[in-house]
């Protein structure tokens, strides 16, 4: 459904969990209508560990399922992992829609 750099990476605690962070490791999405800056805001946690966020411009139908209750929907996995890039490079994720069937 989307791939994308976790946005603010830099920012956050990534740095802190970044050897751990492997291709395929599954990570958390978190609403967060209360954000300030972006009331659609999804946050991506990994073990309760903020990373960052999904891009602005690609979260509306992610925020949406996570509103609606549908976040069981939803999966966010690592990509890659690029330890020498620039910290807003370094983390590739997707999200895509599981079957729960």
């Amino acid at each position: 459904m989307l791939s994308f750099y976790i946005r603010g990476f830099q920012y956050w605690d990534g740095a802190l969990v970044l050897k751990k962070l492997k291709p395929g490791k599954k990570l958390t999405l978190v609403a967060e209508p209360d954000n300030p800056y972006d009331p659609r805001a999804v946050r991506i946690e990994r073990r309760g560990t903020k990373l960052g966020y999904v891009p602005r411009e690609s979260n509306e139908v992610v925020a949406q399922l996570l509103a609606f209750g549908h976040g069981d929907a939803l999966e966010c996995r690592v990509l890659s992992v690029d330890r020498g890039a620039a910290p807003w490079e370094q983390v590739r994720v997707a999200v895509d829609v599981t079957d729960a069937r």
